[in-house]
């Protein structure tokens, strides 16, 4: 870099979590000046937390992976991208021949950040053939995409919290002001639930402990773990007794007329009276009745409910009863309660009004039976499946952007099966704690290197907006972006040579991609044809073509033409700062996608589960619980390698109460043992009044310095792996979601 370089300012959205908040970012030649927020983005105006002014650290990372790892006895070796992918195809392509089934894949969270893989990995699984595809989806939120596609038809209809109009926000489960928000695109958290507060609302927050947000909220009331769904239960039953039903549905207007299931969810809540539920939930029968009767009682009111709800025993049914008291308190579609995006690129598909719902267990796991669920299997039989020999056994895998070692339940159950695997490729940036078994990684380049646009996280934002941002460093040549090694992958598990041309492959995916969305019921491109709207897009290829026919396609696209004032990539291009599309506006009935063209508050999958839960009433647990907690300078177990965010006091830490850590006997700082059913490990105690007596909390993503890994930072600041504790036999019955919450823990000194 020569010194006289100038300095210049560009504009992207940040990839590292789903605030999608607009940086500036000072560059002098590649080397990233200052990273600041973007006060001209149109969403984020100018709100920046400390992931996204870590993004230059992130680029400048000396351990991320620049060259391909090939394993040779138990250390890597860089290798060149032809080596790589010719060793795949040697070993690979025969195990694929005897059975396309005993390959593996594990997609983990950063997946859902990157434009290549949302786009590209499809044509990867398809090639592979296999049905053990497994993700992080059911460690995390897959409990609310199927709770959303019973009741409206389709994993995308999830209702987000209309949180810049609503008088009477519940948010249950989650910590946004740690997380940034979590199925719910909204930067700047903590400004929009103080606006709440300034125009009159209130915030009432549900939580074990007293997190971040509940320090915010004018209510926090302390719920025992995984004890969700007799609350919410318990809340219908109130607004049954109470009269509150029908002044409710009387909210919806119209929308009421496509409602299903009123009278028989009121009828379940009979078994959940507030004295009933109380001792079970540890809020008070008073308490719980005055909750109902705010929620009833609020022009306009949302409940917002996230990973506590969904990772625990009752994940889909307390997924499932948030909606539906959305619902019965007239606050679903309308404005200030819970309303569905309308993204401008890759939203739910079909007609308008009726569909075929989600597809779930149409195959299942040959250990255990778990069923799949929109074309997954549970991670936490990943492992079984793997290690348990038979016909259909796992005996290669491909990881993709995941670390499932540091997240799947029973990670030592699954250290053993990836070592045993015949072999294993992984996509990663790093030499981390899941890759170390790899046979061959393929690195993925610097977040900018590449291009972004959130095509996952404005389905679930809180207004309709869109930005795209281009790469702003130019990438090396040897070094290829993720869609071309995942469609050289598709290749190689398709029986082509390793050194195929990809170019055929990826004209073939754009064309499949606009036959289907000119064919859209509202594309402003009806009528052309797909080789015409290909056509239009060149001379771009990849992720951009594919793009800029969803743009020009989707409901406020230009249609080539048609809709001159429309999206397209060009214009995403010259508006640096994003394009304000408005706020959310009712979508009933044209969203829905159920068989019956209805809103089905009762569907037979989660009533199913009901009797589960009443007889989970009489059940009393003895001692402690462990669950998670989240930290703004982390993401799972991504952010770990940079000094900036990790660095100052310890964050994994065993959060305990004062009166649980003097009856045990531990001091602030000291260490405690921590035992479950499937394992123990030593934790650093961190005594807070912040926490549930009964209750300790352990953070999720932490574990670092294992053997063979070359995350030098993360390593330093190892902390230790919750999920050594947490057993891979507790799933949610419905859909098979990791149970990480509520997990029963012994403590004793260490």
């Amino acid at each position: 870099m020569s010194a006289t370089e100038q300095e210049r300012v560009t504009y992207r959205t940040c990839p590292l979590c789903e605030a999608t908040c607009g940086l500036e970012i000072t560059l002098r030649g590649d080397e990233v000046v200052k990273v600041r927020g973007d006060e001209a983005d149109v969403f984020s105006k100018g709100f920046i937390c400390p992931k996204g002014a870590s993004l230059g650290a992130l680029h400048a990372d000396p351990d991320r992976l620049k060259t391909p790892m090939v394993k040779e006895g138990n250390s890597h070796r860089p290798a060149t991208w032809d080596e790589a992918f010719e060793l795949i195809a040697e070993k690979l392509q025969p195990i694929l021949a005897a059975d396309r089934n005993a390959v593996g894949m594990y997609f983990g969270n950063p997946n859902a950040h990157n434009l290549s893989n949302l786009l590209y990995n499809r044509v990867f699984i398809k090639s592979v053939g296999s049905r053990n595809q497994f993700s992080a989806s059911s460690l995390d939120q897959l409990p609310k995409q199927i709770a959303s596609g019973h009741m409206f038809g389709s994993s995308l209809g999830v209702a987000i919290p209309d949180i810049d109009r609503t008088d009477f926000l519940l948010i249950m489960g989650a910590n946004p002001l740690a997380s940034n928000g979590s199925m719910m695109t909204a930067p700047d958290f903590r400004g929009r639930i103080r606006a709440v507060r300034e125009r009159g609302g209130r915030v009432v927050v549900i939580d074990p402990a007293r997190t971040r947000t509940a320090k915010e909220a004018d209510l926090h009331l302390a719920i025992t773990p995984g004890a969700d769904a007799f609350l919410l239960f318990s809340i219908i039953n109130t607004l049954v007794a109470e009269g509150y039903v029908e002044k409710g549905l009387a909210k919806l207007g119209k929308t009421a007329e496509f409602l299903a299931g009123v009278d028989e969810v009121c009828q379940l809540a009979d078994h959940f009276a507030p004295e009933t539920v109380a001792p079970k939930c540890g809020i008070t029968a008073d308490e719980i009745r005055t909750l109902a009767r705010d929620l009833a009682n609020a022009d306009r009111a949302a409940i917002y409910a996230r990973m506590g709800t969904c990772t625990q025993e009752f994940g889909t049914v307390s997924s499932w009863l948030v909606d539906v008291i959305n619902t019965l308190t007239g606050n679903l579609d309308r404005e200030g309660g819970v309303m569905f995006p309308d993204p401008v690129a890759g939203g739910i598909s079909g007609d308008p009004g009726k569909g075929r719902g989600i597809a779930t267990g149409r195959w299942a796991t040959r250990v255990r039976g778990l069923s799949e669920s929109l074309g997954e299997l549970p991670t936490s039989a990943l492992a079984e499946e793997i290690d348990t020999p038979g016909e259909g056994q796992i005996r290669a895998m491909f990881t993709v952007a995941g670390n499932p070692v540091l997240s799947s339940p029973n990670v030592e159950r699954l250290e053993k099966a990836l070592a045993g695997l015949d072999f294993m490729v992984s996509i990663d940036p790093y030499l981390n704690e899941t890759s170390r078994h790899a046979d061959v990684i393929l690195p993925a380049p610097s977040p900018l290197t590449r291009s972004h646009y959130d095509l996952a996280f404005y389905q679930l934002s809180i207004r309709n907006i869109s930005r795209y941002s281009p790469a702003l460093v130019e990438a090396d040549p040897e070094f290829p972006d993720e869609w071309e090694t995942l469609l050289r992958l598709s290749m190689i598990c398709a029986g082509q040579p390793a050194d195929s041309d990809i170019s055929g492959l990826d004209d073939f995916v754009a064309l499949e991609v606009a036959k289907r969305e000119v064919a859209r019921h509202n594309s402003p491109a009806s009528g052309m044809s797909a080789e015409e709207a290909v056509a239009a897009t060149s001379p771009r290829v990849g992720p951009e073509r594919l793009l800029d026919l969803l743009l020009r396609c989707g409901p406020a696209g230009d249609g080539f033409g048609t809709n001159p004032d429309g999206l397209s990539l060009d214009r995403l291009i010259v508006e640096e700062h994003g394009v304000d599309l408005g706020a959310l506006k009712p979508r009933m009935p044209e969203m829905l996608r159920t068989p019956s063209g209805m809103i089905e508050l009762a569907p037979e999958p989660l009533t199913a589960d009901v009797p589960r839960l009443i007889a989970a009433l009489n059940r009393h647990d003895e001692g402690f619980v462990l669950i998670g907690r989240r930290h703004l300078r982390s993401n799972n177990s991504w952010m770990h390698n940079l000094e900036g965010l990790v660095k100052g006091p310890k964050r994994c830490t065993l959060q305990i109460s004062p009166v649980d850590a003097g009856t045990i006997g531990v001091d602030d700082g000291g260490k405690i043992l921590i035992r479950s059913k499937v394992g123990e490990l030593t934790a650093d105690v961190e005594i807070t009044e912040d926490i549930l007596p009964g209750v300790v909390s352990l953070p999720h993503g932490w574990g670092h310095g294992l053997d063979g890994t070359t995350t030098k930072v993360a390593n330093a600041y190892a902390g230790v792996n919750s999920n050594v504790l947490t057993d891979e036999s507790a799933v949610d019955a419905i859909c098979g979601n990791a149970v990480l919450n509520g997990i029963p823990v012994e403590l004793a000194v260490a």
